[in-house]
């Protein structure tokens, strides 16, 4: 009995449709771990140095009047004007009072306190806010804001089971970090942030990471 093929085919017939038989299984791309690589420094990361525009602004302005004051005061008396009245008083009470007088001690002590914070702006680098990144490349310097640093620990404590809230003060050579747990074991929370905060400051790529201080306690109760 033969099979009909041709368009005087019943309406009722059916036709096999092709079927895709499944070939061997490939084997997928495997798991992906969080693992932060050892990038080899490439040059010492030394911290940044600030422009101290504000405070070079300053002094400039000040010697820049001070000087042209002087500077005014000189040209008059030489084109045969009489000096001014505060340079004369000036010159008066230079030469009259004692070095031993109230004013000129605190007038000294000004000026040499003045003196060191200059020197102290010039000699530290300043930009204490950005904590310097490894070197990876001899012509690439990178610096990381201690806040983003601090928002990084503190998303990754929240990530750990029990934690209910976090709170991270990022320093230069330390982080602070205060944990609220509000289930589980204090002691398992601590260790499973102990591992979590490594993780998490060896991945921030600090040429200098910072020593990290940890406590956990158990929310206040309300009322």
């Amino acid at each position: 009995m033969s099979e009909s093929q041709g368009p005087e085919a019943a309406e009722g017939s059916t036709r096999r449709l092709p079927v895709v038989e499944p070939g061997p299984e490939r084997p997928g791309p495997p798991a992906m771990e969080k693992h932060v690589p050892d990038v080899p420094e490439s040059g010492t990361a030394h911290r940044f140095w600030s422009a101290r525009r504000v405070p070079a602004g300053i002094v400039a302005l000040l010697v820049l009047l001070v000087a042209g004051a002087f500077l005014y005061d000189v040209v008059a008396v030489r084109t045969g004007r009489d000096a001014l009245g505060w340079r004369r008083d000036l010159a008066r009470q230079l030469a009259e009072r004692p070095l031993d007088d109230t004013w000129v001690l605190v007038g000294a002590g000004v000026a040499a306190a003045l003196g060191l914070w200059l020197l102290l702006l010039a000699l530290t680098p300043g930009l204490r806010r950005v904590l310097p990144m490894r070197r990876t490349h001899p012509d690439v310097r990178a610096g990381l804001h201690r806040d983003a640093a601090a928002t990084v620990l503190r998303d990754r404590a929240m990530e750990v089971a029990g934690v209910q809230s976090a709170r991270v003060r990022m320093r230069r050579r330390k982080a602070r970090v205060r944990a609220l747990s509000h289930f589980r074991e204090l002691d398992d929370v601590r260790a499973d942030l102990d591992g979590v905060l490594e993780d998490a400051v060896r991945g921030l790529g600090l040429a200098r990471p910072p020593a990290v201080s940890l406590r956990v306690a158990r929310p206040g109760r309300k009322g």
